[in-house]
């Protein structure tokens, strides 16, 4: 094993940590409102708080990898994300925890772009996609398998558990870092826009507290509504600020290529629907067929293992059917398996549920490695830096508004339907958001990201 995979999986592993830890904490909600005496909708804060935090600070990794080192940057935010999860695992009260998901949040934020980076950085193009397979499998796995995991631990053991297990990782990944990763070069005359960090700040901020008041019920939606056209008109004047401004937070000339600017817009719904996903069965077979937190997780886990099966095969589909093919395959593959969805029951056949989890997963896991291997293909490795800090910002906004989205659309539907039928037809939802990446990708020229995948695809 080469150092540069080596150092893939090591990344790897820290974005599985804050991925996981993202998403496992909506199973441990209810025993943490107990434990605590708060509200459902208080504890939520925990899940909104994170996310927020997440999306405010990820624009600052770009600047402070130049301006620090992707090397310290990376190490430090692994060792506050750690302690922060330690400081969780022992809050005395929820202020104290709500504290804590702050930092944990700011850590996130600066480990996960700098985590691509030290990957990114001096890949050559032909070999992008073979490094992006071991990076992307973290952001497939966590959100499969956190419903199974975090049922498991709140109901055998307590909910603490939850972010204690990331001492241990975090430690161990820090200590085989330091000795790991080579020192990079320092850039101390980096300029900080801090206009920019403040306009993107109060956009992202907006967005993501109207989608988490979304979810709170019919009585918020106007506000909600209102939120995030708000923010959305911010972020176009975030846009004008940093096309025109000479030291930006982070460039946007990567949008001008268009193997990059498509990841960002059909991409953004997928990464949409890869976390709306597995939320949305689990609470489907704990609400409508009132199956346990652990069996409800243990169907889910067939998305991860469609995720995990195919991926020693994703590479060789890709090279096989160039990006566009394999986008448009893994979009039929999500499509067919959230219609069918609808249609299960509670006497289904379990082997069909199964079934159609792992297609699901299958088609996800082959969605997003192309996507990643495209987007940097032809991105000039002294752009990477931008071209991440940018995509990174997209994707956290898409995963945070997939959640809000669904349950929006399940909220509304409930009026108008029983809890079962509006469930079901939400499904069908996350299905039919497979058309517009389907149409923007089906323009793409078959040729797309070639340089990526070697001689054998120019020869079909």
């Amino acid at each position: 094993m080469t150092k540069e995979i080596k150092t893939a999986l090591l990344m790897a592993a820290s974005l599985f940590m804050e991925i996981l830890d993202g998403t496992i904490v909506t199973t441990a909600l209810p025993k943490m409102a107990q434990y605590f005496h708060t509200g459902s909708a208080t504890i939520a804060l925990l899940i909104s708080v994170y996310l927020i935090t997440v999306a405010v600070f990820i624009p600052l990794s770009g600047w402070m990898a130049n301006r620090f080192g992707k090397k310290k940057i990376w190490i430090i935010a692994v060792i506050i994300f750690t302690l922060s999860s330690l400081g969780s695992a022992v809050a005395p009260s929820f202020t104290f925890l709500l504290i804590m998901r702050i930092i944990q949040g700011i850590s996130g934020a600066l480990l996960t772009p700098t985590a691509r980076l030290i990957v990114l950085e001096k890949t050559p193009p032909s070999q992008l996609l073979k490094m992006f397979s071991y990076l992307i499998w973290p952001a497939l796995v966590a959100p499969a398998i956190a419903p199974l995991i975090g049922g498991f631990i709140v109901t055998y053991w307590s909910w603490q558990w939850i972010f204690l297990i990331n001492v241990p990782i975090g430690l161990i990944i820090v200590l085989i870092g330091i000795k790991l990763i080579d020192a990079d070069k320092i850039n101390k005359t980096t300029t900080f826009d801090f206009l920019g960090f403040l306009e993107i700040t109060f956009s992202s901020s907006i967005i993501l507290v109207g989608a988490e008041l979304a979810t709170h019920g019919k009585n918020y939606w106007l506000s909600a509504i209102g939120l995030i056209v708000l923010g959305v008109i911010l972020g176009f004047i975030v846009f004008k600020h940093l096309k025109k401004v000479d030291n930006p937070l982070f460039s946007l000339d990567a949008l001008k290529i268009t193997s990059f600017r498509i990841c960002q817009t059909s991409g953004s719904v997928l990464w949409l629907c890869v976390g709306a996903l597995p939320y949305i069965l689990t609470i489907f077979l704990q609400t409508v067929f009132h199956w346990s937190a652990v069996k409800a997780g243990s169907y889910v886990l067939f998305i991860f293992i469609g995720n995990i099966g195919i991926k020693p095969f994703t590479n060789a589909i890709i090279r096989k059917l160039g990006y566009r093919g394999a986008l448009l395959s893994s979009f039929v593959m999500i499509f067919i398996t959230s219609i069918a969805l609808a249609f299960i029951q509670i006497n289904t056949f379990p082997i069909v549920i199964m079934f159609l989890a792992l297609v699901s997963g299958v088609g996800r896991s082959l969605a997003l490695t192309a996507y990643s291997g495209l987007s940097f293909s032809e991105v000039d490795t002294k752009d990477r830096n931008s071209a991440n800090t940018l995509n990174a910002v997209v994707s956290t906004l898409a995963q945070g508004m997939g959640i809000s989205l669904m349950t929006v659309v399940v909220g509304l539907l409930q009026i108008f339907f029983p809890i079962t039928i509006a469930y079901e037809q939400g499904f069908v939802v996350l299905g039919l958001l497979m058309i517009f990446p389907a149409i923007e990708v089906l323009f793409l020229p078959k040729n797309i990201g070639h340089a990526t995948i070697g001689v054998s695809y120019v020869k079909h």
